[in-house]
């Protein structure tokens, strides 16, 4: 059970930083957002994304079963450090083709980087990805393991996990509502919608509109969401471009 509780504040802690780190990367980085806007990334309206949640806890145990197995050696870190990328780029292409193919909605683009594979994966990040398994397990694992343990097994600890996953629930339900809407207006149009972009398009037209923006609900708005989308639709990317799109 400790274990296990380990895991889910691993989990929390993962999602809240890793949105953290998308929030910034998206104002002060990313070429998708050029008008340098605080954009509330990920599919939830909370401040987490589930993904980099999943990815730390996959960190944590492959550290876990590295140190068990004897890898100290160099050669051996190196082999932890790769395997590490690897399944967090395989965690991020099930994530990104799931929402695809079900949802018909891309989370993220990577289709101007090199050597992409569908725009969901590339090798830049997942570079960047075995950079940061290294950061984890020099910097974070070593220090973690006693302090996981020991908050896991106190009742207060289990509580403030316990609410996190109670409002992340509630909010899971919430952002799925509106996954569904977009997907109904994806298969009605054959397009795929970028999630990210339709957040800053909405944005955008709040500011002209001198309308009152809300960023933790980026969807939330005086104007329908099918409005918004059907201003989009000759820029959103189609599911059968040899298909001609229906009038």
């Amino acid at each position: 059970m400790s274990f296990f509780l380990a895991l889910a504040f691993l989990f929390f802690i993962g999602s809240v930083f890793g949105w953290v780190l998308e929030l910034f990367y998206r104002r002060f980085i990313s070429n998708s957002n050029p008008d340098r806007k605080w954009i509330n990334p990920g599919f939830c309206i909370g401040p987490y994304v589930p993904l980099y949640g999943f990815g730390l806890c996959i960190l944590f145990l492959l550290s876990y079963m590295g140190n068990a197995l004897g890898m100290n050696s160099v050669w051996g870190k190196l082999v932890i450090f790769f395997i590490m990328a690897v399944c967090m780029t395989l965690i991020e292409y099930i994530a990104g083709i799931t929402s695809l193919k079900l949802l018909h909605i891309r989370l993220w683009d990577y289709t101007n980087e090199w050597g992409n594979v569908q725009g969901l994966i590339c090798p830049k990040f997942s570079f960047f990805w075995a950079l940061a398994s290294a950061a984890y397990y020099y910097l974070i694992n070593p220090y973690i393991l006693n302090a996981l343990f020991w908050l896991s097994n106190n009742l207060a600890f289990s509580f403030v996990v316990g609410q996190f996953f109670g409002v992340f629930i509630i909010d899971a339900v919430y952002s799925s509502q509106i996954l569904v809407k977009i997907k109904a207006f994806a298969d009605e149009h054959d397009v795929i919608v970028r999630y990210e972009e339709l957040k800053m398009h909405i944005r955008t037209a709040q500011e002209k509109a001198e309308e009152k923006t809300h960023f933790f609900f980026p969807f939330l708005s005086e104007h329908p969401l099918r409005e918004h989308m059907m201003e989009r639709l000759e820029k959103m990317e189609l599911r059968h471009p040899i298909r001609k799109r229906d009038k």
